[in-house]
């Protein structure tokens, strides 16, 4: 009985109900834990003063948790090693060693690899070349198994360091994320990035950043209250999807807004006034 109890529990971690969050990338209904459509890529932009990580995280923990036996994960880490992601998915009740020991998760410890882009020249296109090699490759070899049934997240934590990688090359960075949405098309992936939009100083700034948002599906900001800091409140969400379909089946945009708290075992998130 004890075993069976704490199953449950387990389970029950690894089932959360549906919040605004869900509910705004269209994730929230029936009960069960439903993956990003197939084809769908999703932008997370954030800043300095509040960060998106805990968007991420979420996302990470319903692809590995979505479906019958769970979906796959490609995760391109640039920003922090693994310990650090599976310590945080700890407390949000998944593991990611047992992720990972169970092929389920495919980790691309990017602070590790050595990036042939650092060199410059043409080191920087033949880098990407072979970083996307590696990844259609894993996808490839998937596919093939039969009990992989589940839908396949390709995550990239984050893009403004890929972009350093590259030497400021941004036209080396939009390549790379097209060949990426590529595979999403044809081999049935999702996509999630994560991007800090306000730490860039080249002239191209502008016209990359707008390029990200007509290549995604979704785009959710992260942003500091306008009337300034709070200790109830931490921040503010606007998610764009722009994949909605009517009733009548034509396409609509939708535009969510709400506040959220970051707490030590998740994220609480509501609408303003609606929670004092």
């Amino acid at each position: 009985m004890r075993g069976f109890a704490r199953r449950e529990r387990e389970r029950g971690d690894m089932n959360p109900p549906s919040n605004l969050l869900d509910e705004a990338l269209g994730l929230g209904h029936g009960g069960a834990i439903a993956a990003l459509p197939a084809g769908r890529v999703v932008l997370v932009e954030d800043c300095v003063e509040t960060s998106g990580a805990f968007v991420l995280h979420h996302l990470l923990k319903r692809a590995l948790s979505a479906g019958e036996g769970g979906g796959d994960v490609l995760f391109l880490a640039l920003a922090q090693p693994f310990s650090h992601y599976d310590r945080v998915l700890r407390k949000l009740g998944c593991s990611l060693s047992v992720q990972r020991n169970n092929n389920k998760l495919h980790f691309f410890d990017m602070l590790k690899l050595e990036f042939p882009g650092l060199t410059g020249g043409n080191d920087i296109e033949s880098g990407f070349v072979g970083l996307y090699s590696k990844i259609q490759r894993a996808i490839e070899a998937r596919r093939s198994k039969e009990y992989s049934r589940g839908c396949i997240t390709i995550m990239i934590d984050d893009l403004s360091l890929l972009e350093i990688a590259a030497c400021g090359s941004i036209d080396c960075v939009l390549d790379f994320l097209y060949y990426c949405i590529s595979l999403t098309a044809e081999l049935d992936c999702s996509l999630v990035i994560l991007n800090h939009e306000d730490i860039y100083s080249s002239e191209e700034a502008p016209r990359f950043l707008s390029h990200l948002e007509y290549l995604a599906d979704i785009v959710i900001k992260t942003e500091p209250l306008s009337t300034g800091l709070s200790a109830d409140v931490h921040g503010q969400l606007t998610i764009f999807n722009k994949g909605t379909s009517s009733r009548h089946g034509h396409s609509m945009n939708k535009i969510h807004n709400f506040h959220f708290k970051v707490k030590e075992n998740g994220v609480e998130y509501f609408y303003p006034g609606s929670q004092y």
